[in-house]
């Protein structure tokens, strides 16, 4: 990936960094020579960035270009709006006020260099502020009342910088450009850059070993370098052109605060941040269903007013689930009156609504793996062992946790689970991305359970009719979102044809 600084007058610019091209803001916005590169990352340290300034264009003009910009124009506009700025405070209230616990005076400036600050005390509390605004220089006000606050964010332009700071701020640009993977010659210039993520410690890994590296091979094959990265490298993401993420992802960690970045940094991403938010909440799920008529056990959205009517309504025994429940985590069964009142006790406790839903016992559930729209594969998923899941994360062994599995061929799907699968996902998340539907099968008809948007891809199981052309077709579809962001037609416009039921 080519890097280019723009500031005002590159004449005066002293940090000299290495295999980097310093150009001038009035050079970057005239000059068709930039408009036409194309897998180019550009560093904004121009004069001035206010709204519609020669700066705040140099972002602007680099998204339409198809290049990406640090800062970006909306990182720009929000750090113009206090309210913004409010909302970014509450997330880093903790390390603020570990950080400035020491401060007697009530009013504090911090000045954020690449990530860095001047004294290696503050490094904590800089490196989480570039990572909310991500800009190369930063200056920020806290202001103390009842406790510390950030008051103002903005970006600072090279000229204002204190002339005593220049010395650290060459060491601190060296080693931010420094650590770039792409700052070494590459012989195709025309590869893109992948992330995989995963967590060693995710219990149910949606991928096994052996699947990551299938995905890696595959990646390469096509012409990408690839990364496998864990969650500590949401401040790395800017690096890449595609994160795909192989963790289990929920709202309130860390996998959807990386995909939110990477989308807003302009990467392609599977699991996109929209549909991590929409599959993840069961609530969603059961309003949509419904509002499209697509069939479903019984279902309830249950709260503190209607509690005492589900067992009137659903019966006994019945489904509790949490709203965001995963991998029968946050999901039990309730056989009397008792058990349900325990349950709803606990889940309501946590969250303000839950669900409950008839129980439809059966020996498998089907999955159906869908990208893109089209089907990928399809699978039958058996109970545990002695249990009414899938996941029995309770048992006495290993072997016990997860039941058996049957791949069927996507071209013998029934055609009514076919259809459900196809159906739910349109309806929930559209037409783009990797999902997969989790469907139960009752007197010939079809009943979507969930779904999810970050199915299962493992070695020997769901990969078992396509092989590694399935990990190709994954990968194919973040590299068409790279090449139309960039306006490059698809070498392959059939790449994602899957066979038809």
């Amino acid at each position: 990936m080519k890097k280019l600084i723009v500031v005002q007058d590159p004449r005066i610019f002293k940090l000299g960094a290495p295999g980097v091209e310093v150009v001038s803001s009035k050079d970057y916005l005239t000059d068709p020579r930039f408009a036409q590169l194309k897998n180019t990352r550009i560093f904004n340290l121009a004069r001035s960035f206010a709204y519609q300034s020669r700066g705040y264009y140099v972002s602007l003009l680099a998204e339409a270009r198809g290049q990406k910009a640090i800062p970006s124009a909306k990182t720009l506009l929000d750090l113009k709006n206090p309210r913004m700025v409010k909302v970014f405070s509450r997330d880093l209230d903790e390390v603020i006020q570990h950080s400035l616990q020491h401060k007697e005076k009530h009013d504090f400036t911090l000045s954020v260099y690449f990530g860095r600050n001047v004294n290696p005390r503050y490094d904590k509390l800089a490196r989480e502020l570039y990572k909310s605004f991500e800009a190369p220089l930063l200056r920020a006000r806290f202001v103390k009342g009842e406790k510390w606050e950030l008051r103002s964010v903005r970006p600072v332009a090279y000229k204002d910088i204190e002339e005593e700071h220049i010395p650290l701020l060459k060491r601190f640009a060296s080693e931010y450009f420094g650590k770039k993977r792409y700052d070494s010659a590459r012989e195709d210039k025309s590869a893109y850059d992948l992330a995989i993520l995963v967590n060693p410690e995710d219990k149910a890994a949606p991928s096994n070993k052996r699947a990551i590296v299938k995905f890696r091979q595959a990646a390469e094959g096509m012409g990408f370098r690839v990364d496998i990265i864990g969650p500590d490298a949401i401040d790395r993401l800017g690096e890449y052109d595609a994160l795909l993420i192989r963790e289990n992802t929920y709202v309130q960690n860390h996998t959807y605060r990386m995909a939110r970045r990477a989308q807003r940094e302009g990467l392609a991403v599977i699991d996109a941040p929209d549909a991590i938010l929409k599959c993840n909440n069961k609530v969603y799920l059961a309003e949509v269903m419904e509002m499209h008529h697509i069939a479903t056990p019984h279902t309830m959205i249950v709260h503190s007013e209607n509690r005492h009517q589900v067992g009137g309504r659903l019966g006994f025994p019945v489904v509790i689930k949490l709203p965001d429940s995963t991998f029968s985590i946050g999901v039990e069964k309730a056989k009397t009156p008792e058990e349900l009142e325990g349950i709803l006790d606990k889940v309501l406790a946590e969250s303000d609504l839950a669900i409950a839903q008839e129980y439809m016992p059966s020996d498998y559930d089907w999955r159906v793996g869908v990208l893109d729209g089209k089907p990928l594969y399809v699978c039958k998923y058996f109970m545990a062992r002695g249990h009414w899941q899938i996941y029995n994360w309770n048992s006495a062994s290993k072997e016990d946790e997860t039941g058996d599995f049957a791949t069927v061929k996507v071209a013998e799907c029934p055609k009514h689970i076919m259809d459900a699968a196809l159906k739910a996902v349109r309806h929930m998340v559209g037409d783009q991305g990797l999902f997969g539907v989790d469907i139960k099968e009752r007197d010939g008809k079809a009943y979507v359970i969930e779904v999810n948007e970050c199915p299962n891809i493992d070695h020997g199981v769901e990969d078992v009719e396509l092989g590694d052309e399935i990990y190709r077709r994954i990968i194919g579809s973040l590299k068409r979102s790279i090449e139309k962001k960039f306006g490059i037609a698809p070498a392959d416009p059939q790449a994602n044809t899957a066979p038809q039921p």
